[in-house]
């Protein structure tokens, strides 16, 4: 988990490649930016996001993901 604490924000654009790739093999998309919006868009709901709560001692960044089941809590 210390490895993923450092690196959640390389999800989105590992996804957003690889989405790249899979659309190329599966669909024949010849508008880039339409395939560049959809697969933006599969990328940026399966990318983990970081919301900040705020409890009795003060503010905890949190990390949640889909394929998670629990948060994440960051220490900084």
């Amino acid at each position: 988990m210390r490895l993923f604490k450092k690196t959640y924000w390389i999800i989105y654009p590992i996804l957003m490649v690889v989405f790249m790739f899979v659309s190329d093999v599966i669909f024949t998309l010849e508008s880039f930016a339409l395939k560049v919006f959809f697969c933006g868009a599969f990328a940026f709901i399966l990318s983990p996001r970081k919301t900040i709560i705020n409890t009795q001692k003060g503010k905890v960044k949190q990390i949640t993901w889909i394929f998670l089941k629990k948060p994440i809590v960051l220490n900084s």
